[in-house]
């Protein structure tokens, strides 16, 4: 039988859940009264950049070309405050300082944004690269519009290249919040600190891990279920991990990587080679390499 609010049971619950030794190590303490990051505005941020960098696929799908300066200044004006509270909000989750040396706290963030707004181009351009593979690399494809609209690898790559600007830009914890929107929606697990050249693309997609220092050349497809990840986890003389460190692959040009393959460690997949499915690798492949079992 459940208990009724103001009995006894309760308010020894309540009572339990507020002794320190229960809370402290789960408690978190805005600093200088600024609450922590939103996730309802960091989604409504990625949803004015999807519909800024996909014009009429997101957002108003009235737009036309001679409106888009209109609704690409007013999308852009809205996340770039967005993004400059969210910015503080990142940065004050981590800060331990005294607020009277946090006066270049908010000027700063202006700043960073300033500079994510001006990748946009380039960020766009990359995209507009992964659409064409996806549409290329795909026969059940039928358009390059249905790879923006439909597919979880776009929408993944959407999310990671928006992150990994930011990340670049040293922003604390909101690359990791967008990253972590995309996984939740596709299945797909990018680090914001991954790098990606231009014509990715992610069949499918789920279950695909792509750890933090990996590098992936120009030309890559991945398949389902493929993890780029870390063999090991070095620890200091205090038994820590250090982090950090470069600990995942390097996927050279032109390579593709089918499904279930795990590919650990800081190997090299050369140029245009061809690991097959349900490979676990553990050291380089040759350029041109076609590797069909476990090395």
């Amino acid at each position: 039988m459940v208990s009724k609010i103001g009995s006894p049971l309760l308010a020894e619950v309540v009572e339990a859940l507020c002794e320190k030794e229960s809370y402290q190590s789960v408690y978190h303490m805005p600093e200088h009264d600024r609450p922590m990051p939103s996730l309802e505005s960091l989604g409504e941020l990625v949803e004015r950049l999807q519909a800024v960098l996909f014009p009429g696929y997101f957002g108003n799908s009235e737009i036309r070309p001679e409106t888009m300066r209109y609704h690409i200044g007013g999308n852009l004006d809205v996340a770039y405050r967005i993004l400059v509270e969210q910015i503080l909000r990142g940065h004050c989750f981590f800060c331990k300082s005294d607020e009277l040396t946090c006066t270049d706290c908010e000027d700063n963030a202006k700043l960073v944004a300033s500079e994510f707004m001006a990748s946009l181009p380039e960020m766009r351009r990359l995209l507009a690269t992964d659409v064409q593979a996806a549409y290329i690399g795909d026969p059940a494809s039928k358009s390059p519009g249905e790879t923006i609209f439909c597919y979880p690898s776009i929408t993944a790559l959407t999310h990671h290249r928006i992150a990994h600007e930011l990340y670049k830009l040293k922003v604390d914890l909101i690359p990791r919040i967008i990253g972590e929107m995309a996984h939740s929606k596709t299945g797909i697990d990018i680090h914001p600190g991954a790098q990606i050249g231009e014509h990715f693309f992610i069949d499918h997609g789920t279950g695909t891990v792509i750890g933090e220092t990996c590098i992936i050349g120009k030309n890559v497809r991945l398949y389902q279920g493929v993890t780029l990840g870390a063999k090991s986890f070095p620890q200091d003389d205090s038994g820590n991990l250090i982090k950090g460190i470069a600990r995942h692959p390097i996927v050279e040009d032109n390579v593709i990587v089918y499904s279930g393959a795990t590919i650990l460690g800081r190997v090299t997949i050369g140029e245009g080679s061809i690991i097959g499915g349900n490979v676990w690798v553990t050291s380089s492949v040759e350029a041109g390499e076609r590797l069909l079992q476990t090395k």
